[in-house]
Formats: structure tokens, sequence, C-alpha cells
């Protein structure tokens, strides 16, 4: 079974050639690769399956998903409320680089 959940959309930029986001999920904000939604525009919402925005969604729908998700116990702690309902969480240096970005020269492994 595969899940996208969706999320608020709340800054963008190019990061090492990638298209990336962050995006509000409940209490969560995380990277996300926009590169398969180039389109996507701040303040909207976003459905992400592994890291990837792959279709837009609008607010009512968004809620509707947080609330089945919920009615379905999928739903834990920081992400029980809905994005639109608060302000982002504050973030510090560490998490403004995405997870799917490359590593700084000299950190690459070598087999």
């Amino acid at each position: 079974m595969c899940l996208s959940v969706p999320g608020k959309l709340l800054e963008k930029a190019d990061v090492g050639g990638v298209l990336a986001g962050k995006v509000q999920f409940g209490g969560v904000v995380r990277d996300v690769c926009l590169d398969l939604l180039p389109e996507a525009e701040v303040g909207e919402y976003v459905l992400v399956h592994v890291g990837y925005a792959i279709t837009r969604v609008d607010e009512d729908e968004a809620r509707k998903s947080y609330e089945y998700m919920e009615m379905a116990g999928m739903l834990e702690g920081e992400l029980t409320a809905f994005p639109g309902d608060g302000p982002a969480p504050v973030m510090d240096a560490r998490q403004r680089t995405p997870d799917f970005a490359p590593p700084p020269p000299g950190d690459e492994e070598v087999s």
C-alpha cells in the first residue's frame, strides 16, 4: 500500500540543482523534492509520497485527508494538527539541508 500525505508548501528553492521545498505536515516541517511538481507555489497544499511532491490539492481536500487519516488511527503526536491551523515550528540550521541533498565534498563514501 502506498500513502501520500498532504502538506502546506512553506518555502521553495533550488538546492544544488534540485527544486526543493519546506512542507508543513501538522506540527512537523520536512524537506521535499519539488522536481516532479515545479508549478507548486508557496501557500498551496501538495501530496507528498516518499519525499516527493506528486500533485497539488486544495485546502479542503487536504483537511479531509487529515480527518480520514486521524479516524483510521494513522496520525499520532505532531501530525494530528492540520497544517493550516497554526504557525510552523521554528527550524534550526541543521534542518535547512534537504535529506536528498548531495553530501559535502570529501564526505562521499568510497567502496
